[in-house]
């Protein structure tokens, strides 16, 4: 992997995260649950397989992932959230509330207008509560 020069910040985060699907992934992880290649095809922005290949790749050797069990079948490889992932979560959050006001709610689904009301009414609250429901759900993953 080519060295990221860190000069600026912003110019370094922005190679770790600039790119559409690090950023969408690490949403899918934190926010929906989703741990298996499977269920990142299945997200509704329809990533390319080998682009979601290398870009689980990418997360996991910036820590940003991990893999629960890195020795076992490949079809049964599940994703976590390195603590960095999480740390992430905030620049989401913002990012979802730069644009969310421009899309029209017939478009959402009800998952995404329950995510809404909540981020919109109480965002260090809703932060809070994500980070504890998917460390809980991590645990319940480990626990398997």
């Amino acid at each position: 992997m080519k060295t990221i020069e860190r000069t600026c910040a912003i110019a370094y985060s922005l190679n770790l995260l600039g790119d559409k699907w690090s950023l969408l992934i690490l949403r899918d992880v934190i926010l929906h649950k989703k741990s298996k290649f499977k269920d990142f095809i299945d997200s509704k922005e329809k990533i390319a397989t080998n682009i979601l290949t290398n870009r689980l790749k990418f997360l996991v050797e910036e820590g940003f992932l991990e893999l629960l069990d890195p020795k076992g079948f490949k079809k049964n490889k599940q994703y976590i959230a390195t603590n960095r992932a999480l740390s992430a979560l905030p620049i989401i959050m913002e990012l979802y509330l730069f644009s969310i006001d421009s899309i029209e709610e017939s478009v959402l689904n009800a998952s995404q207008i329950k995510i809404k009301k909540q981020i919109t009414t109480n965002r260090k609250g809703f932060e809070k509560q994500r980070k504890k429901e998917y460390l809980e759900f991590v645990e319940s993953l480990k626990n398997n």
